[in-house]
């Protein structure tokens, strides 16, 4: 039990270097995606204070970016684990921005020591250098780009491709011959989800892993893209953060 609470509290100062207290790992939805214990998750868990350093990295690069925290994504933490327990060959994920969810699956990848990113990104580019009131804070700044915040060392075995995800996505998938893990977190409207969900389809596996962010804005884009699959939606707390695990039969 005290190694446990040692863990924990470690875990939480990793978190506190990020920034943001959302970004404590969800044990039950990790569980729940990949379809094992709780418990069986500790190994993996157990490695995230290792990426204190990162997280420092990426805190001092969203000040330096202007902005009070990390942008955007709450959940990077479980990325990370996902990628280790999955061990995916291609993972593809729809929305980039300042590259909090990127690097956590780089930082899997890395661990893996196999796999690569493949990234989609419409980038959008705030006026100023200060950060407009009714700018989003996914914006980057002038003279940056998608995956801003990513540090050099991270940025081996990723796949990034700018330009609208209609015109971007389809040849990309279509060039794969799988996808382990599919994030969306683009454009939020059921259609697009929609679009994105079907695209990914054809290269899904059993075990593949898909998951999709701001899902308030999507309706029943992602519940009925799990029912034709016959399986569950598994959401992260109460956030609109969803996912789903594929089955052994599709």
């Amino acid at each position: 039990m005290a190694g446990g609470s040692s863990r924990n509290s470690r875990i939480v100062e990793t978190v506190r270097e990020l920034g943001d207290a959302r970004a404590v790992p969800n044990r039950r939805w990790l569980a729940g995606l990949l379809g094992v214990s709780t418990a069986s998750l500790d190994p993996w868990l157990a490695e995230i204070p290792a990426l204190g350093p990162l997280a420092k990295s990426l805190h001092d690069a969203h000040r330096s970016g202007g902005r009070r925290f990390y942008a955007q994504f709450r959940a990077p933490y479980e990325l990370y684990v996902l990628v280790r327990a999955c061990r995916p060959d291609h993972i593809v994920e729809t929305g980039v921005s300042s590259g909090v969810s990127s690097v956590h699956f780089l930082a899997g990848l890395r661990k893996n020591r196999h796999g690569i990113l493949h990234s989609v990104d419409l980038p959008q580019v705030q006026a100023h250098a200060q950060l407009g009131a009714r700018e989003s804070e996914v914006s980057v700044p002038p003279g940056r780009s998608s995956g801003w915040a990513i540090p050099p060392t991270y940025r081996r075995g990723w796949d990034l491709h700018l330009g609208p995800s209609q015109r971007v996505l389809p040849p990309l998938v279509r060039g794969l011959p799988s996808v382990g893990i599919f994030l969306h977190d683009s454009r939020h409207t059921p259609a697009h989800l929609t679009f994105e969900l079907e695209t990914i389809r054809p290269k899904l596996r059993p075990g593949s892993v898909v998951l999709a962010d701001n899902t308030v804005w999507t309706g029943e884009a992602f519940p009925r893209f799990a029912r034709s699959l016959g399986t569950r939606v598994w959401r992260r707390g109460h956030s609109d953060l969803v996912g789903l695990r594929v089955p052994e039969s599709i």
